[in-house]
């Protein structure tokens, strides 16, 4: 049976609207910071990037040098994939080395910060070496994809004394933010637990089955890769540590569950049947073309790989049960091969109930905003409205407000949306706790894992 529920339905079952507001945040800093910033003269500083793929390019890569050049130089790029590293100089415009060896480029170039962008699985050692060698460093979610590495990453900060930034973009879109601001006024009292389902459709979902991320020892698969974003949000506007986690898991869909098989979608000779083929070579994927096929002799990898491939050993719906120090219940699920993609999360509390559905990719959904409904205790409702021109760029307008907080060193953080390692820490690892509780069948508790421990009222940073 199709799915026929639309922005319409949901409302019409909300019932009546009591109050209404639409809220169109252009930044989550006030202008006369943002004046500040820009006016304030600076010494550039000196970046170095490695890993030069997708998130590499398009995160860090060409928006850094486009909005922020008069305060940053990139100094190096280094990627393993040394044709890559190249490509991606010529997408950015900039005149700094290409190297396939990192220790080559950090004794060359001695850059004030790192970037952190490759493969997940080996995060850790960049993070690390990158400190020990004297940078600041900003790392891509998830920190790292298990407690080992983890807790070497909290060992070395503690060591050399240097800075590491977690880059959560969705803590900084308009929407969350407001999440976050109407539970800190009380609005709906105290949470007392909460329902949270993500969906990935299946272009968005199939992608991560296609890549790398399908296997653990990469990826630490989509408990760590893709739900370390919905952890850290949890972390976030809970305002508290997980302490304990349950979940269940299954590859029901993809890999060996598929109907064919092959190496990549180019080698398929089931393209004309198959609803998961992916055309690499098409005009609207030159961009990823340029990234990978074109420099697949260098180290083989192919972006374009089946979704049904027998190697793939992560799971495509999860659910858990997370208890939180504060004592609030969380129930989550993921499922990656949805009709549409978005969310639903609901948050109950002693005094009403706070709650939103999200849908990115549902062309029955055009409406302008997105919208959170709270419900108080009798029945009274209240809709904000966040308009979609609240932020710039993607994951919900986050990205350039995560951006400017960062390379404009803005000294406000009104919302508390800043991430260090703490934070990475505690969103990786109820991921990790998740996957270790799907193979063990038992409740993992965070504070088994690593040295730091939950605590009832969450840590900020500076």
């Amino acid at each position: 049976m199709a799915n026929t529920i639309n922005r319409r339905d949901f409302l019409k079952a909300m019932g009546l609207v009591t109050g209404s507001l639409l809220i169109n945040p252009s930044s989550a800093f006030s202008n006369e910071t943002l004046r500040a910033a820009a006016a304030e003269p600076v010494k550039k500083r000196r970046i170095a990037m490695i890993g030069t793929g997708h998130r590499g390019q398009g995160m860090w890569g060409n928006p850094v040098v486009n909005r922020y050049s008069d305060r940053v130089e990139f100094v190096g790029l280094c990627d393993p994939n040394i044709g890559r590293a190249e490509t991606v100089k010529k997408m950015m415009g900039v005149t700094c080395p290409t190297f396939s060896d990192f220790e080559k480029m950090m004794a060359q170039t001695k850059p004030d910060t790192l970037i952190v962008t490759t493969v997940d699985g080996f995060h850790h050692q960049y993070i690390i070496r990158g400190m020990e060698l004297g940078a600041d460093v900003i790392t891509e979610k998830p920190m790292t994809i298990d407690e080992t590495k983890c807790q070497a990453i909290i060992d070395a900060e503690q060591k050399f004394g240097k800075r590491v930034i977690v880059t959560f973009n969705y803590r900084y879109s308009p929407h969350r933010e407001k999440i976050w601001e109407l539970l800190r006024k009380g609005e709906i009292g105290e949470v007392t637990s909460v329902d949270f389902h993500w969906y990935l459709d299946t272009r968005h979902g199939a992608d991560y089955f296609r890549r790398w991320h399908r296997r653990r020892e990469f990826s630490g698969s989509l408990w760590v890769h893709k739900a370390t974003h919905h952890f850290d949000l949890l972390n976030y506007w809970l305002d508290s540590d997980p302490e304990e986690v349950f979940a269940f898991g299954n590859l029901d869909f993809y890999g060996k569950k598929g109907p064919y098989r092959s190496t990549t979608c180019r080698a398929c000779d089931k393209k004309k049947d198959c609803k998961f083929y992916f055309n690499i070579l098409a005009q609207n994927n030159a961009r990823l073309k340029a990234l990978y096929v074109d420099n697949e002799q260098h180290d083989g990898y192919n972006r374009d790989g089946c979704v049904f491939k027998e190697d793939i050993d992560i799971f495509d719906k999860m659910g858990a049960s997370i208890r939180y120090a504060n004592g609030v219940q969380v129930s989550y699920s993921l499922t990656t091969y949805s009709p549409y993609e978005g969310y639903r999360i609901a948050f109950n509390g002693t005094k009403g109930r706070l709650e939103a559905w999200i849908q990115e990719s549902n062309p029955s959904y055009n409406a302008d905003y997105d919208e959170l409904v709270v419900t108080k205790g009798f029945g009274i409702r209240d809709h904000y409205r966040i308009s979609h021109n609240a932020g710039e760029g993607g994951h919900g307008g986050g990205d350039y407000r995560m951006l400017d907080k960062i390379f404009l060193n803005l000294p406000e953080d009104p919302y508390h949306q800043a991430a260090g390692i703490r934070d990475g820490a505690f969103s990786c690892l109820v991921g990790i706790a998740a996957r270790k509780s799907c193979d063990s069948g038992q409740p993992i508790k965070i504070a088994d894992l690593t040295s730091i421990k939950p605590q009832a009222k969450k840590q900020y940073i500076g």
